[in-house]
């Protein structure tokens, strides 16, 4: 019993700093996009995206589009 205690404190915690950080990360891209990548912290979050969906190849528009999909349908 304490482990899966233990267990539903640890997947809460993570639940609240995902639902955090998910509209930070969305809003700093936003404001990437607007303000150009030199922006200070703005400029790195979205440099980091950058750079992950260039290392995913000539498919990353694809790729990005599906994570969404699989993300949206996970929500439900």
């Amino acid at each position: 019993m304490n482990l899966n205690n233990s267990l539903k404190k640890a997947t809460d915690f993570f639940n609240k700093i995902t639902k955090l950080l998910v509209p930070l990360v969305a809003v700093t891209l936003l404001l990437g996009i607007i303000f150009g990548p030199e922006t200070p912290f703005v400029g790195d979050v979205y440099k980091n995206v950058a750079n992950i969906l260039e290392m995913l190849g000539e498919n990353a528009l694809l790729a990005l589009v599906s994570i969404l999909i699989i993300a949206l349908y996970l929500k439900r």
